[in-house]
C-alpha cells in the first residue's frame, strides 16, 4: 500500500486516480475518432512521436488539477453539485494551462478539433462515472472490523476520526472497559460492551479484524495471554498510537510512553538523505528568488507606499539545535505592533495593515525567507519557527516540544498543510504532533508531497494570518 511519510493513501483513492486517468485517455481517443472518422487516418495520428507526449501532458495537467480541485477528498466532494461544479473547474483550468503550454510548444499539440471534442467528452465519462461509483458503492471495500480494548482519551479520539472518515472502512464494534464496570455506557457510539478480561470471547463472538490496545493503565490490567492468542489465530494486534498514527498522520501526546517513540521505527537521518535535503533546498530557494524577485519588488513598494520602512520585519526565532536566528519577512503589520509584547496572531487582528492582509492572504510575505533557506537558517520543508519567548513557554508545557529542534525549521510543514495556526497551548500540541510524525518520517518523497500540497492550500488561501 502506498504510503506518505507513515500515513496509508487509502486504496479507494489510488483506485478512483487510475480509473480517472483511464477515462481521460479514453476520452482522447474518443475525440480522435470522432475528429477523423477513418480509421486509418487516426491509427497514423496515434503512431505519430509526438502522440505520446501529447497524452502524457493532458493527463498530467488533468491529474493534478482534479488533485488541486480535492476530487479525491470525500468530504469535500459530498453532494453531486459539488462534484459537478469541481469537476468543471478542474477540466477547465488544466485546458488553460493546456493551451498556454500548446502554445509555447505547437509541435505537441493535440490540434484545435481534438482538444474541443476531448474536453466535454472527458468531461461526461468522468462525471458518468462518479455518480455511478456513488449510486453502486462500487468501490467501497468490506469494513474491517475493530475492537478497542481500554477507554484512554486517545482511544475515544481515535474512534471519532475513525467515525468521520468513512473512506477508511474501519467499523468500530465497540470499547472494553478495564474493570467491567461500565458495560452499556456510550462513549462514542459505539459504547462499552464488554470487559478487558474477555477480550478474547468478545473478538470471536463479534469477528473482529483488528484489536487495538488503548488501556488507561497497562501494568496488572492487560490479558496478555488472551491477546497472545488472538495474534497466532490472524487477528491483528497494535497499540492505539499506532493506529493513531497511521491513521492521522500525527504522534498524539495523550498518555504516551516514552518507549513507545524509542523503539519503533523511523527518526532516521541518513547522511546521503540529509546532503540531498539541503542540495534540494538551494536548488529550489535560488530559483524560487529568480522568479519571484519582480513580485518581491512589487510587495516592498506596496508596503512603502502604505506605511514606510523598514520593508523587511526581523524577528528572532528558534532553529536547529535551538539555536536562535533572525527570520526575515515583509512586514505585514503597523509598525511598533507590539509595544505592549509579543503575542500571537489572531482572526481579524487590528494590528495588521491593508497590504499586510492581502500579502499574508497568499503567503507573499513569506518569501524573503527563502534567503533563510540559503543561509541554512531554515529549510524548505520543516516545524515552522516559533519565538523564543513562546518557545521557553512551550516547551514548560508541552511534553517533547524541544524535539522539534533536531531538524531545521521550514518554510512550510506537515502541521502547515495538516492543522490551522496555532495561537493557544492546545493547539500548539496538536501542531506539534504533525511535527513529531515529520520529524518521525522525513524523506526526501514526504517533502514532495508536503510541497505538492502547499501550493493547494495556499491557492485555497487555507490557515493564514
Amino acid at each position: 500500500m502506498l504510503k506518505i511519510g507513515g500515513q496509508r493513501v487509502p486504496p479507494k483513492t489510488l483506485l478512483l486516480l487510475a480509473s480517472d486517468l483511464a477515462l481521460i485517455l479514453l476520452g482522447l481517443l474518443i475525440a480522435i475518432a470522432l475528429r477523423f472518422q477513418d480509421w486509418r487516418a487516426v491509427s497514423l495520428y496515434l503512431q505519430a512521436r509526438e502522440t505520446l507526449f501529447r497524452f502524457v501532458w493532458v493527463v498530467a495537467a488533468c491529474g493534478l488539477s482534479m488533485y488541486y480541485y480535492d476530487l479525491y477528498d470525500a468530504q469535500v466532494v459530498a453532494r453531486r453539485a459539488e462534484l459537478f461544479v469541481r469537476l468543471l473547474q478542474s477540466l477547465g483550468t488544466a485546458c488553460l494551462a493546456l493551451s498556454i503550454v500548446f502554445y509555447i510548444d505547437p509541435v505537441d499539440s493535440l490540434g484545435r478539433g481534438i482538444a474541443a471534442l476531448a474536453a466535454p467528452t472527458s468531461l461526461l465519462l468522468l462525471l458518468a462515472w462518479r455518480l455511478f461509483l456513488d449510486h453502486t458503492g462500487l468501490l467501497f471495500f468490506k469494513s474491517e472490523r475493530v475492537l478497542v480494548v481500554g477507554t484512554s482519551p486517545v482511544g475515544v479520539s481515535l474512534v471519532r476520526d475513525i467515525i468521520s472518515r468513512p473512506e477508511l472502512h474501519l467499523k468500530v464494534v465497540g470499547f472494553l472497559d478495564e474493570k467491567g464496570e461500565r458495560i452499556g455506557m456510550s462513549l462514542v457510539n459505539p459504547g462499552i460492551i464488554g470487559a478487558v478480561s474477555e477480550v478474547k470471547e468478545i473478538a470471536a463472538q463479534q469477528k473482529v479484524d483488528r484489536v487495538v490496545l488503548s488501556l488507561m493503565e497497562r501494568r496488572g490490567i492487560t490479558p496478555v495471554r488472551e491477546l497472545l492468542d488472538l495474534k497466532f489465530a490472524g487477528v491483528a494486534v497494535e497499540d492505539v498510537h499506532t493506529v493513531c498514527e497511521r491513521l492521522s498522520g500525527r504522534i498524539s501526546l495523550g498518555h504516551l510512553r516514552p518507549s513507545w517513540l524509542i523503539l519503533s521505527e523511523g527518526f532516521r537521518k541518513s547522511p546521503p538523505e540529509m546532503f540531498l535535503k539541503r542540495a534540494f533546498d538551494l536548488i529550489i530557494s535560488l530559483i524560487a528568488i529568480a522568479l519571484t524577485l519582480p513580485l518581491m519588488a512589487l510587495v516592498a513598494v506596496a508596503i512603502w507606499i502604505e506605511s514606510g520602512t523598514p520593508v523587511i520585519f526581523r524577528q528572532e526565532r528558534t532553529g536547529l539545535a535551538g539555536r536562535p536566528f533572525n527570520i526575515l519577512k515583509f512586514r505585514s503589520m503597523y509598525q511598533n505592533a507590539e509595544a505592549g509584547g509579543p503575542v500571537w496572531a489572531a482572526d481579524d487582528d487590528c494590528r495588521i495593515t491593508r497590504v499586510g492582509q492581502f500579502i499574508r492572504k497568499y503567503r507573499f510575505d513569506e518569501l524573503p525567507q527563502l534567503i533563510n533557506i540559503l543561509r541554512g537558517e531554515m529549510s524548505l520543508v520543516g516545524p515552522r519557527p516559533e519565538r523564543p519567548v513562546f518557545c521557553r513557554m512551550l516547551e514548560e508545557k508541552i511534553p517533547l516540544f524541544a524535539q522539534r529542534y533536531s531538524v531545521r525549521p521550514g518554510l512550510t510543514g506537515w502541521a502547515q498543510i495538516k492543522y490551522q495556526y496555532g495561537s493557544t497551548i492546545e493547539q500548539n500540541m496538536t501542531k506539534l504532533e504533525y511535527d513529531l510524525f515529520y520529524i518521525k518520517y522525513m524523506s526526501s518523497f514526504l517533502d514532495l508531497a508536503i510541497l505538492f500540497e502547499t501550493a493547494k492550500v495556499v491557492l485555497a488561501r487555507r490557515g493564514a494570518k
